[in-house]
């Protein structure tokens, strides 16, 4: 499947892809594979080719990382614990590696160990105090919903960041644990109108992604929010489970009665 090792020529471009897209510890050849890891974000990668001009060869560890790349991966792997993938294509092998850190700096529990860094020792006795944490926590949790959403609303394709909201699903005063309030599958990425509709219960997601209208949402108000360019996309069990609750929440029962479908 790939050099062993690659050429000298195949190993200066995946050197460079993996330094462009954030995994800058070069951990050597791993049976002909080039072996890296980031400082920022979790997980591992290694990489190969089949020749000086491809295809290319990524492959991705831990699981709970490669189970969101949204990509098939080949059979096999190059050892237990990851997936690997064929790319015919140095770009399509850039926008695969620039996922995989994405995923890496927000998956598994990136978000809440940063959280359990930041406000060691810091007291919570107070309402200011724990205003003061919890600013912090959603800051960190904004910052992993805009690499786990590629920086972009999923509903209009607005990636401009002051008009994305990170849209806790099961809102933070009501979450059980910070593990659940730091957690990018509690969390959605939206443009500011579809974050106040979410967050006053006018709209809600399927299990599927899809949109779900409330009867209490007005007609010009709907027409504003537009078609929602088809939902969420895919979605982990952890987004159904949360997602669940929300609708729970505001009424759109289990068979989403009530609810006006795009």
């Amino acid at each position: 499947m790939i050099e062993n090792p690659p050429s000298f020529v195949a190993r200066t471009e995946l050197h460079k892809a993996a330094f462009d897209n954030g995994f800058r510890i070069d951990l050597g050849m791993d049976s002909g594979w080039m072996h890296f890891r980031s400082t920022t974000a979790q997980g591992e990668i290694r990489m190969g080719a089949a020749g000086k001009d491809g295809p290319w060869f990524l492959s991705v560890s831990p699981l709970a990382i490669a189970a969101e790349m949204g990509l098939p991966p080949l059979e096999g792997a190059v050892a237990p614990g990851q997936a690997t993938y064929a790319f015919p294509g140095i770009a399509e092998l850039y926008e695969a590696l620039d996922r995989t850190y994405r995923l890496g700096a927000s998956l598994p529990d990136a978000p809440l160990r940063q959280f359990v860094a930041r406000t060691a020792g810091v007291s919570r006795a107070t309402e200011a105090e724990r205003l003061v944490v919890q600013r912090v926590g959603q800051e960190i949790f904004r910052e992993a919903l805009l690499r786990y959403w590629n920086g972009c609303c999923p509903m209009t394709g607005i990636g401009e960041a002051a008009l994305l909201r990170a849209s806790h699903i099961v809102p933070w005063a009501e979450c059980e644990t910070d593990a659940l309030r730091l957690d990018v599958h509690n969390g959605l990425l939206l443009s500011a109108l579809w974050d106040a509709a979410f967050d006053a219960g006018l709209v809600s997601f399927g299990d599927g992604g899809e949109v779900l209208r409330s009867a209490r949402l007005g007609e010009e108000a709907a027409r504003a929010l537009g078609d929602g360019c088809g939902g969420l996309g895919r979605l982990t069990a952890g987004h159904r489970a949360n997602l669940s609750r929300h609708r729970a929440k505001f009424g759109f029962g289990g068979g989403y009665g009530g609810c006006i479908r795009p």
